[in-house]
């Protein structure tokens, strides 16, 4: 992480603090501006350059006359912070991203009313709170999955059946150690999941969310992520750079999205993944309005088309993701099954531990610490400190 990014994280999770005001709604759609930009994780807005078969910008533009502008970003605060300095149309945010840019006033209410096949969504994602605040919706759901326990199947005899062996030096099943061989999220909210961890392991803690972490719980965290960082080769943000690192640098085992697996899968690389016996943290990403967007026509006519079934489909298997529109799964209009969705985890919604932003004010307990510390101190665990 560079200075200058870490100081617009820091910004950016500043204004997360402030009171949200009311920004009105738009009331129609007109015709498109002719230009769209969004900020998407890699991955998720794809037009046939990685491969062919899957391409749901092209069309869009066709249909539209919106050409379509990606920037990814690598993690959420690298979201909130781009969305922060401004100049982007949509953003397709996570949870620990979404509120502070709610209360930063970064972006704006949706007329759901504008969006024809709202009624699609799944009803679990309508209302979900990361995205609906105070009776406004404030973004269209996209998509959602697990984070999952990525491992090298030459390395392991059998799956994984625990997160040990990312955060616990141990002898894999080929004879070596998993010191130097796994990597960690280069993210603060990996915080999480070393408390995900600890809930199942040292139940005494009385963790309840691991996102709402008092003193003691917080430090047990941290302490369990400088011990992880003595086995980890590199902390990774960059999905590419992961998938290379699991074809040529030996790496073995680490937490990884659904997307790095299917591609290293694709390529014939020997990896599978888990959801280990302690559950998993995971994300439901949701496709926000800029409060300042020049393009607002283009953006709700992207609203549209990311609900259509085929998109949702797609996406769902190019991912490795459970879609927001659940008939998408089984109505033959994409790639997907419901087999497909079954395996994505569609059943597991009330399992997963869904991103979102820790703040001093939590539910399960009376004063947790606040995300701002999570940033820094999860620098100084990559940093040796």
């Amino acid at each position: 992480m560079t200075r200058n990014f870490i100081h617009a994280v820091v910004t950016a999770i500043t204004a997360g603090s402030v009171a949200t005001g009311a920004v009105a709604q738009m009331t129609e759609v007109g015709e498109g501006e002719g230009a769209l930009s969004i900020v998407a994780w890699a991955g998720y807005i794809e037009r046939g350059e990685t491969d062919a078969a899957f391409d749901w910008v092209t069309k869009f533009e066709e249909s539209t006359g919106c050409m379509v502008s990606i920037q990814t970003a690598n993690t959420s605060d690298e979201m909130v912070a781009l969305m922060n300095e401004g100049g982007f149309d949509l953003v397709t945010a996570s949870g620990d991203a979404s509120l502070r840019m709610i209360a930063g006033k970064r972006v704006q209410p949706i007329n759901v009313d504008l969006v024809p096949s709202w009624s699609t969504v799944d009803d679990r994602l309508k209302e979900a709170p990361w995205h609906y605040v105070d009776g406004t919706h404030y973004g269209v759901p996209y998509m959602w999955g697990p984070n999952v326990l990525m491992y090298n199947t030459e390395a392991f005899a059998e799956p994984p059946t625990s997160w040990s062996v990312v955060f616990e030096e141990t002898t894999l099943s080929d004879g070596q150690s998993n010191a130097g061989r796994v990597q960690a999220y280069d993210g603060p909210i990996h915080i999480a999941d070393a408390a995900n961890y600890l809930m199942f392991h040292q139940p005494d803690l009385g963790i309840k969310d691991p996102y709402e972490l008092n003193a003691d719980q917080y430090a047990a965290a941290l302490d369990l992520l400088r011990q992880q960082r003595t086995l980890v080769s590199r902390y990774w943000h960059d999905a590419f750079i992961q998938i290379d690192d699991f074809k040529n640098e030996g790496v073995v085992a680490s937490g990884s999205w659904p997307f790095q697996v299917n591609l290293l899968a694709a390529d014939n690389v020997p990896v599978a993944s888990v959801i280990p016996e302690e559950g998993a943290t995971g994300w439901a990403d949701t496709t926000m309005l800029h409060a300042d967007s020049e393009h607002p026509n283009c953006a709700y006519k992207w609203f549209e088309h990311q609900l259509s079934s085929n998109l949702q489909s797609d996406l769902s298997v190019w991912f490795g993701a459970v879609p927001s529109v659940p008939a998408a799964c089984s109505d033959g209009r994409g790639m997907q099954t419901q087999e497909g969705c079954d395996a994505n985890g569609l059943a597991q919604f009330e399992e997963i531990k869904f991103w979102k932003t820790p703040v001093a004010a939590c539910e399960s307990q009376g004063e947790c610490v606040p995300y701002y510390r999570w940033v820094s101190d999860y620098i100084g665990v990559i940093g040796g400190r």
